[in-house]
């Protein structure tokens, strides 16, 4: 895998972080989790061999460090089995430390509500996470805050959906929505 140097990275980065990472097979494809010091900083959908390098070049070069695959490193180990679990139906809430360092302003405040004020089993609307936010009327904000989760199944956007009853759409393909929202009781097991 090609990647990208960014000034001059070791694997503790430019500022003393190191970035370790694993790919996990799943009932809903390969995903790629990413750990700092501070807390699970990625998930990304449909880890195929180029979708890995392009995230962990985005990932070096937004975090100023080179990641090292590690799934045993201790952070990522438990943010893997608390995955695998939520997926197996045996678990309804991570308790993970995040990395909120690949969002900011409008899109973290929106992803921290989602985080912790939308639980397992409901949905919202994006209208209505924009108002708990304290901005009512910016629902397609708070689209493209979903389009740019980077922790997406632990920061829930799969429960976003639209208020006229469609699901709205999904980094990881609506297939991968109905399926999340099946598991959680939300929608019926979808038809394929």
């Amino acid at each position: 895998m090609a990647r990208r140097t960014v000034g001059r990275m070791n694997s503790h980065g430019q500022d003393g972080r190191r970035l370790v990472w694993a790919v996990v097979g799943t009932d809903i494809g390969p995903l790629l989790l990413a750990a700092t010091g501070d807390g699970l900083v990625s998930v990304a959908f449909h880890a195929t061999d180029a979708v890995r390098a392009k995230t962990l070049d985005r990932l070096a070069a937004r975090l100023g460090t080179e990641p090292a695959e590690a799934p045993d490193a201790p952070l990522l180990a438990e943010a893997i089995r608390q995955v695998a679990a939520y997926l197996a139906g045996g678990r309804r809430d991570f308790e993970l430390p995040l990395d909120w360092s690949l969002s900011s302003g409008f899109n973290r405040r929106v992803l921290r509500e989602l985080a912790t004020g939308v639980p397992y089993g409901t949905v919202v609307h994006y209208g209505e996470l924009a108002g708990r936010v304290g901005q009512p009327g910016a629902a397609q904000a708070v689209g493209i805050a979903m389009g740019s989760n980077p922790l997406p199944v632990v920061v829930p956007c799969h429960r976003v959906v639209e208020s006229d009853g469609g699901i709205g759409g999904f980094g990881g393909g609506l297939e991968t929505k109905r399926k999340l929202l099946a598991l959680e009781g939300v929608l019926p097991e979808p038809l394929f």
